[in-house]
C-alpha cells in the first residue's frame, strides 16, 4: 500500500509533545526511563573506586545526577567512547568495567512523579530496534550485563534462558526479548506508539510569542496564545493507552486550550496551576515547535496518518537502516544481498545453499562480515572473502578482541591471515584454480569490479589481475548508514562535515558533548549511533546528557515563571477587572 499523503493528514488531530523520540531500540527506552521519572543518585552506601569523581558526587549527593553539573563531573574521565557523559554514565552504572572488574552500580534509581517530562516514543516495530531483525545464531560482542539498561538486570531476565556461555555474551534474541520485557516491567508501554513510520520532521518557523503567547500576558493570554498557535487534539489519544500523555498534560494543557475567558476567581486560580504544571512543562521546553508526520501500520495493511507537534525532537534511530553499497555494475542482481540475515535465511531454505554450492563471496573485513563467514561455514558452504585492506592491517577491528573473549572472530581473523589466495596469474581468469581452499579462501587488497547476470564476480587484486568467480549468492557487508530522509537535507547539514552523508564513525552528528544537542538546531537531540556511540553500555550516556538538560531548562523556566506570578499579583487584583480578564497571573 502507498504511504498517504502528508495533505491527508487531519488538521484537528494533531496534538502538542514536550518531547518526541524517534526510535525504539535501547537508546530511546533508556531515554523514556528517565524522561518517566526515575532518577538517579548516588548510592548511600556505594564507594566509587574513582577518588575524584567519588569526592565530586560526595559534593551533592543530596541532588540527583541529572540536577548536577555533568561537565564538572566528566572531568579527568577516560574511556571507549568519544562522548564524556557517555563515559561517566557507564563508569557509574559499571565501575572500572574495561579493567575486567564487574562491581555493583554506584546509583540508587528513584521514581519520582514530579521530574516526569511528558513524551512519546515513535519506532517502526515492538521496543528493541534493530535487535529484532539480527540473525539469531550470533552472539553480541558486549558482555550481556553491558547490554542492560537501568534498574533491571539482565541476568534476572535472562537466568532461565541462559546457555553454557562462559563468557556471558548473548544472542540477539535474548537482547530484544530483554528490552521488550523491559518496557513493560518499568511501566512504560504508554510512552510507546509502535509500528510507526516517520516521514516528515519539519521545524516551524513562528515566534515564540505568537505560539505560546507573551509571557507578560494574562494567563488565558497564555492558554489562548497555545491554542491559537497550535491547536491541540481534543479527542481521546490512541487506544489502549498509547497516547504517551500523562493526566497532567491531558486535563491541564488540554483543557486549557478549550477554555474560554477565565472570569471566574476559582477558575483563574486553578488556571494558574494548570499552566504552572502542564504549560510550564512545555513553554519550560519551547525552544519553537517541530512538526512531525507519518502514519501507524495496523493489522493487515491500514494505514493511520498520524501528525504530532514536538517541542523537542530526539533522534534515536541508531545507524543500521541502509547498507552501505559499493556502487558497482551488478550490484542490484538477483544474488546479491547487503545483510548477514539474508544468509541466514538462505541456508535455512533445505537445498538452496548446502556444501555442494558455489561459494558465497564475502565483501569486507568488520564483524559483520566475520559473522557472515562464521554462518556460512557452520553451514558447511564455502566461502571467498574479499577486503580492502592488507591482512596485517592495525586498524581491523579483530586486533582490538582478546582473544578469550572472542575466540569465533579470531578464527575468523587466523583464516584471513593464512588462507590467502596466491594462484599467480592465469592468461583464462575464469578457469578453476587449485588455489581456492574447500572451506574458505581470503582476498586481501581486492575490490569488486562488477558482478555479472550469470553469477560471476569480478575483483581485481591490488597488482591489477582481474579474477573472475562463480558464486552461489554475495553478501556486500561494509557498513551502514542512518536513513534520516525524513529531515531536510537528509539530515546531512547536522553532521559534523555538512558536505558528507552522516556516517557514526567518520561523519557523527555535531552535538553539544553534554546535553546531545545538536549544534545546528536548537530543540533537536541526537544520541546512540549517530553520534559515534555504537555500544548499548555507551548510548545510555545520551539519556542522561538529554535527560539533563531538559529538566534543567524546565527548572529555570518555572522559576520565572513563579516570579513572573509572584510580580504580577503583587499589582493587585485590579487589573484584571479593569482589563477584561487581561491582568492575571504571568506564565
Amino acid at each position: 500500500m502507498p504511504l498517504l499523503e502528508e495533505g491527508s493528514v487531519p488538521r484537528d488531530c494533531t496534538r502538542t509533545v514536550p518531547v518526541v523520540i524517534i526510535g525504539n531500540g535501547p537508546s530511546g527506552i533508556c531515554l523514556s526511563y528517565l524522561l518517566s521519572g526515575y532518577t538517579p543518585y548516588l548510592d548511600p552506601m556505594a564507594v566509587h573506586p574513582n577518588p575524584i569523581l567519588f569526592r565530586k558526587l560526595q559534593e551533592a549527593k543530596q541532588l540527583p545526577i541529572t540536577e548536577q553539573d555533568l561537565e564538572f563531573l566528566c572531568e579527568g574521565l577516560e574511556g571507549r567512547s568519544g562522548n564524556p557523559v557517555a563515559v561517566l554514565f557507564d563508569t557509574l552504572l559499571h565501575p572500572n568495567a574495561d579493567l575486567g572488574f564487574e562491581f555493583p552500580s554506584v546509583l540508587q534509581w528513584r521514581m519520582e512523579k514530579k521530574r516526569h517530562i511528558p513524551h512519546l516514543v515513535l519506532g517502526k516495530a515492538t521496543p528493541g530496534g534493530a535487535w529484532h531483525a539480527m540473525e539469531g545464531s550470533m552472539l553480541t560482542i558486549s558482555l550481556g550485563i553491558w547490554m542492560e539498561l537501568p534498574g533491571v538486570n539482565y541476568r534476572d531476565l535472562t537466568s532461565g534462558k541462559r546457555r553454557s556461555v562462559s563468557n556471558d555474551r548473548a544472542t540477539p534474541d535474548e537482547i530484544s526479548s530483554y528490552y521488550k520485557n523491559y518496557v513493560k516491567l518499568m511501566g512504560l508501554q504508554k510512552n510507546f506508539v509502535d509500528n510507526t513510520y516517520v516521514t516528515s520532521v519539519q521545524k516551524l518557523h513562528r515566534s515564540h510569542e505568537k505560539s505560546l503567547g507573551n509571557e507578560k500576558n494574562t494567563v488565558n493570554g497564555q492558554l489562548n496564545g497555545v491554542k491559537n498557535g497550535f491547536d491541540f487534539c481534543n479527542k481521546n489519544g490512541t487506544e489502549n493507552g498509547q497516547n504517551g500523555f500523562s493526566n497532567e498534560l491531558q486535563n491541564g494543557m488540554g483543557n486549557s486550550s478549550r477554555s474560554g475567558d477565565i472570569r471566574e476567581e476559582d477558575e483563574d486560580k486553578r488556571g494558574k496551576e494548570r499552566v504552572r504544571e502542564s504549560t510550564g512543562v512545555s513553554q519550560g521546553l519551547s525552544q519553537g515547535l517541530w512538526e512531525v508526520r507519518g502514519y501507524q501500520q495496523l493489522q493487515g495493511d491500514t494505514h493511520v496518518p498520524l501528525s504530532l507537534f514536538a517541542e523537542n525532537v530526539v533522534l534515536a534511530t541508531g545507524a543500521s537502516d541502509s547498507p552501505a553499497r559499493l556502487g558497482v555494475e551488478g550490484e542490484d542482481l538477483p544474488y546479491v544481498f547487503h545483510s548477514v540475515r539474508d544468509l541466514g535465511v538462505a541456508v535455512s531454505c533445505h537445498g538452496k545453499l548446502g556444501s555442494s554450492s558455489d561459494p558465497v563471496l564475502v565483501v569486507g573485513a568488520g564483524l559483520s562480515a566475520a559473522d557472515a563467514v562464521l554462518c556460512a561455514l557452520n553451514h558447511r558452504v564455502s566461502v571467498l572473502h574479499a577486503f580492502r585492506k592488507c591482512a596485517d592491517d592495525l586498524g581491523l577491528i579483530f586486533k582490538q578482541l582478546p582473544k578469550t573473549l572472542y575466540p569465533e572472530y579470531h578464527r575468523v581473523y587466523h583464516m584471513m591471515c593464512s588462507q590467502v589466495y596466491s594462484a599467480s596469474p592465469v592468461a583464462n581468469p575464469i578457469a578453476p584454480s587449485p588455489s581456492l581452499s574447500p572451506d574458505y579462501t581470503s582476498f586481501p587488497e581486492h575490490c569488486v569490479l562488477s558482478f555479472q547476470p550469470d553469477m560471476h564476480c569480478v575483483m581485481r587484486g591490488s597488482n591489477g589481475v582481474l579474477r573472475v568467480f562463480k558464486v552461489s549468492m554475495v553478501l556486500v557487508l561494509i557498513g551502514t548508514y542512518p536513513n534520516l530522509f525524513f529531515l531536510k537535507e537528509q539530515g546531512q547539514y547536522l553532521g559534523l562535515d555538512p558536505s558528507r552523508p552522516i556516517f557514526c564513525r567518520q561523519n557523527p552528528i555535531d552535538i553539544n558533548p553534554y546535553t546531545f544537542e545538536c549544534n545546528t538546531e536548537s530543540g533537536l537531540f541526537a544520541m546512540g549511533p549517530l553520534v559515534g556511540d555504537n555500544f548499548v553500555r555507551f548510548l545510555k550516556g545520551g539519556a542522561l546528557g538529554i535527560a539533563s538538560c531538559l529538566r534543567k531548562r524546565l527548572k529555570q523556566r518555572i522559576e520565572k515563571n513563579r516570579k513572573l506570578i509572584t510580580e504580577e499579583e503583587g499589582c493587585g487584583g485590579r487589573g484584571r477587572e479593569g482589563s477584561g480578564g487581561g491582568g492575571g497571573g504571568f506564565v
